[in-house]
């Protein structure tokens, strides 16, 4: 019983056998409390009815009467004061009753043998065509003392009505089962065809897609698989692509490093070329070095997504520190600076927003042409504050800028080698970001320039 399908059928119709069993204890249990001392009382004043019925009308045929009562569905017995005993109605199946019970009803008193029936489990006592399960009265005809006892006929009332009862019982609960089965095949179903579909993304199919349309809980944990095979077929792509990437990124400066270290080697080289050659290789070890800084800076980002160092935040003093700090870049490549920084403040990790303003500004340096213009502008609003670059750079085309954030992609790659980046910079701007529950926004235009805007909730 490993599938579960067969675990699901069978503690379905376990349950409803162990519930019907119960049930069953649990109304034997409550008419041997409750019911059966009300059906004594029942057939005892019925009993009376008739022995007080008989006694106040002596001309009536005392066999007639109690045929005609044997005939409506009663089992009686009639026990004359000289122990003569006539049987009316159907027969009991069992006729043991003690001479010493007859000679107490004659004596007047009452048996009570329905409510005092021996307590059975499954067989009532409701059901016990005995004569031990009847109620006896005394009863005086003619001035003669009879002891009547008397018990509904079962059979009778029922008729063939307990063959149908039998029959529904047994076509009830073969359809139950039967429904169980399908209603389980129906569960189970979809769930297989998770468990294959999980198995296929584990072996690195992410195309895999689930033919499976319900409007409950298992349709929705289907359509959550789908949308979780396309965002792992996605991440898988960008794997690859990262993957690509770094190994480009890194085999390109160490390629570099190699080929003039070979150069430097050449003796007929001269003094001066060496130095040329020298000041490649220091560029490429710092490219290198910038590239393994901003790798463990994502790392970090990632680690500290629920550990960061919440303080207090002077926007317009960092935006200023970062301009001070690239100064020398700005006026090396003959750009004006524009700011407009009034004072704001918000709640978040310093650190991590300083390298988004640091990473904003190296970016609309490295790409905007020579004497160009870089114009930053804070602005602080009731609930948060937001902070806008904005360059004459090369600009954005619709394409790049969908891809613009994420890790190692860059748009143009004919551009300045000796500023050359990594392509990690916007895709650490939009994490730090997205960690203060905050929006990054881009405009561009393909040759005119790009604007970053940072929107940053002030708590």
């Amino acid at each position: 019983m490993k599938s579960l399908y067969s675990k699901f059928a069978f503690i379905t119709i376990m349950i409803m056998i162990f519930s019907g069993l119960i049930s069953f204890i649990l109304s034997n249990a409550y008419y041997q409390v409750k019911l059966k001392r009300e059906n004594d009382e029942k057939i005892t004043n019925f009993a009376f009815e008739i022995a007080n019925f008989a006694s106040s009308h002596p001309l009536i045929s005392l066999e007639d009467y109690f045929n005609h009562i044997g005939a409506i569905g009663y089992q009686i017995l009639l026990v004359s004061g000289e122990g003569s005993k006539q049987y009316f109605g159907s027969t009991f199946r069992v006729k043991d009753l003690p001479e010493t019970t007859s000679e107490k009803v004659l004596n007047g008193e009452v048996y009570h043998g329905v409510s005092h029936f021996p307590h059975k489990t499954f067989v009532t006592g409701f059901f016990a065509n005995e004569l031990k399960n009847s109620v006896g009265v005394p009863l005086e005809y003619q001035n003669k003392r009879y002891a009547l006892f008397i018990r509904p006929d079962i059979k009778l009332m029922f008729n063939e009505m307990h063959i149908l009862f039998g029959w529904l019982l047994m076509i009830s609960i073969l359809l139950s089962i039967l429904l169980v089965l399908i209603s389980t095949k129906y569960l189970v179903k979809p769930i297989r065809k998770l468990n294959l579909a999980t198995k296929e993304i584990a072996e690195g199919n992410f195309s895999i897609r689930l033919d499976i349309d319900r409007r409950d809980e298992l349709g929705y944990l289907a359509a959550s698989f789908t949308t979780m095979a396309k965002k792992l077929a996605k991440v898988d792509m960008l794997r690859k692509e990262l993957i690509s990437n770094i190994t480009h990124d890194i085999q390109t400066p160490l390629t570099n490093i190699k080929g003039y270290l070979n150069l430097l080697e050449d003796d007929s080289k001269s003094e001066q070329e060496k130095q040329q050659y020298i000041h490649v290789v220091h560029s490429e070890v710092n490219r290198l070095s910038n590239m393994t800084k901003q790798l463990l800076l994502l790392s970090t980002i990632e680690s500290k997504r629920d550990l960061m160092e919440v303080t207090t935040v002077d926007v317009a003093g960092q935006l200023k520190s970062v301009i001070h700090q690239y100064q020398w870049r700005i006026l090396d490549k003959g750009i004006m600076m524009s700011y407009s920084l009034p004072d704001a403040v918000i709640k978040g990790d310093q650190s991590l927003l300083y390298s988004v303003w640091e990473n904003l500004l190296t970016n609309a340096i490295k790409y905007n042409r020579e004497n160009g213009t870089i114009d930053i502008e804070l602005t602080e609003l009731e609930q948060q504050v937001e902070v806008s670059v904005k360059d004459t750079g090369i600009g954005l085309n619709a394409k790049e800028v969908a891809r613009i954030f994420d890790r190692f992609y860059r748009a143009d790659t004919s551009r300045d080698r000796s500023v050359e980046g990594t392509g990690l910079g916007l895709s650490i701007v939009k994490s730090i970001v997205d960690m203060h529950h905050g929006k990054v926004n881009v405009t561009s235009q393909k040759g005119k320039g790009t604007m970053f805007t940072v929107i940053l909730p002030k708590k």
